[in-house]
């Protein structure tokens, strides 16, 4: 009777433990990358400022989130923290582009044209950080995105071999907030096998170099 009270008390931490393991992950790369994150006006300079797509309205209007993304990177531009800007967000269908409306607002703020690249094929976290070290052979960035989404993203270039800080782009309360966390602790997760597994992404292409 003993050895099957110990048996099931086994069976109930383990199973325990799986089910913490996604909140107790993402908590831990919380932990480690937030030393990593700046505030804008004190972010290390590194050549390159990688941008993550988020929703695009139907005239092109960028939303709240994506357009404190993009004004936070020009920002880093105008202060000489980065050279080069790499728009990166989802392009997957003729009636939907993140990284020309962000390219385009970008520009209208004063940013050069020649100093903006867009990344078609950004469709996740992953696919950008992939896409930004095999095509645009970005070794060394700057991300530009929310604060809740920077852990995530600095644990996925980083592994991938970019050397990244992050740069918190939250300009405003967003609606939705918390949900965006709740959706982090699985993202993270998600994280984990994409970086472990290391699968090409779905579009690649020629290397189109950033900078020398």
């Amino acid at each position: 009777m003993k050895h099957r009270r110990k048996g099931c008390l086994l069976i109930l931490l383990l199973a325990t433990l799986c089910l913490a393991f996604p909140w107790l992950w993402h908590q831990g790369v919380n932990w480690y990358y937030n030393r990593a994150i700046y505030e804008p006006a004190a972010t290390p300079a590194r050549g390159v400022a990688i941008v993550f797509g988020a929703a695009v309205y139907g005239n092109g209007r960028l939303s709240p989130v994506l357009r404190d993304r993009v004004d936070t990177a020009v920002r880093l531009y105008q202060m000489g923290v980065v050279d080069k800007i790499l728009m990166s967000g989802d392009n997957q269908f003729d009636d939907y582009n993140e990284p020309g409306a962000m390219v385009a607002y970008a520009v209208e703020q004063g940013v050069p044209a020649a100093d903006v690249q867009p990344d078609f094929a950004g469709r996740r976290t992953y696919d950008t950080c992939y896409r930004a070290r095999h095509v645009f052979q970005v070794k060394t960035a700057v991300l530009v995105t929310q604060n809740f989404h920077l852990p995530r993203a600095l644990f996925t270039c980083r592994a991938l071999g970019i050397d990244a800080v992050g740069a918190r782009a939250d300009l405003r309360p967003y609606r939705g907030a918390r949900w965006y966390e709740v959706r982090e602790t699985a993202a993270t997760l998600v994280a984990l096998w994409d970086v472990v597994n290391r699968e090409p992404p779905p579009v690649l292409g020629e290397p189109i170099p950033l900078t020398d």
